[in-house]
């Protein structure tokens, strides 16, 4: 089947949403609330405007078959476990350092597909694989020269991207009978009922001060950054994806240099550049042989 012809705009809705994503570490540690507490109201916000844009784009939300919901539940479980992480690691790490790692996900979801299909990686996955391994052992050494509480962070944002690779197993699952918007309505809400009673049990802050950071955070990553992203996949090439990934970690180091003075060093810049490649080779596909 021929994929969907590309919008004219579609490449800077990808552009838009990874730059949106790219501010949440910021945000969060903007907010005046706990990891977790930030991670509920990330979704708690997002909930009412995702519900009206799906109105508008004619897929309402609606409450599927009981086994249906389960999956999405058991997605939105690991979703929740990996806000927390995530944002408790931004918190001890540099912001550039929790972005590359939150994004372990896309060679370890790649993983998961491979042994699901019972195969070997092609060899651009198995470079991917390798770069990415090396990328992530030079980082950690530099976050551990720094302080044993960098390399916490490194660990955590590490722990989050896995965590997200079981989100989208589930996702990908519920995505073959539910619609995309009703997917992450579904996801977004109960996430936020995981999140929000955890919040609770481990005794962080849940209502904050200020509320700006967390409505910023609740628009730009959940709806503005995720709702371009679920667009923008669908009918733009994987290697044009994977190369617009890589101006989520550079803005996010950015952020971090600009507002806390977070530099890189050389090794870090090595240890980047690795985990970049990887993530663009793990969405190439290798060329199909010629057939006569």
């Amino acid at each position: 089947m021929t994929p969907p012809k590309a919008h004219p705009l579609a490449f800077a809705a990808l552009l838009l949403g990874n730059a949106a994503l790219a501010f949440g570490p910021w945000l969060v540690r903007l907010s005046d609330v706990g990891p977790a507490s930030a991670g509920f109201w990330r979704l708690a916000i997002a909930l009412p405007f995702l519900l009206v844009i799906a109105r508008l784009a004619g897929q309402p939300a609606h409450w599927p078959r009981s086994a249906l919901a389960l999956t999405v539940a058991f997605a939105a479980f690991f979703f929740a476990a990996d806000l927390a992480a995530w944002h408790a690691g931004i918190a001890l790490t540099k912001l550039g350092n929790a972005t590359l790692f939150g994004n372990v996900a896309s060679f370890a979801f790649a993983a998961w597909g491979l042994w699901q299909a019972r195969r070997w990686p092609a060899w651009l996955q198995a470079v991917a694989l390798v770069l990415a391994a090396i990328g992530t052992a030079l980082l950690m050494a530099g976050s551990a020269d720094l302080s044993a509480g960098h390399l916490h962070g490194d660990l955590l944002a590490l722990l989050a991207g896995l965590l997200y690779t079981g989100y989208l197993i589930g996702i990908e699952r519920a995505r073959g009978q539910l619609q995309p918007l009703p997917t992450l309505i579904l996801a977004t809400g109960f996430g936020a009922a995981f999140l929000l009673p955890f919040a609770a049990a481990t005794g962080e802050q849940i209502l904050p001060s200020s509320w700006p950071p967390l409505l910023v955070l609740a628009l730009t990553s959940q709806v503005l950054g995720q709702g371009l992203l679920v667009y923008a996949l669908g009918v733009i090439p994987p290697l044009i994806v994977g190369l617009a990934l890589l101006t989520q970690p550079a803005i996010s180091a950015f952020l971090g240099w600009w507002f806390y003075g977070e530099t890189l060093t050389p090794l870090d810049w090595v240890g980047a550049t690795a985990i970049g490649l990887a993530l663009v080779l793990v969405r190439l596909r290798p060329a199909a042989p010629a057939t006569k």
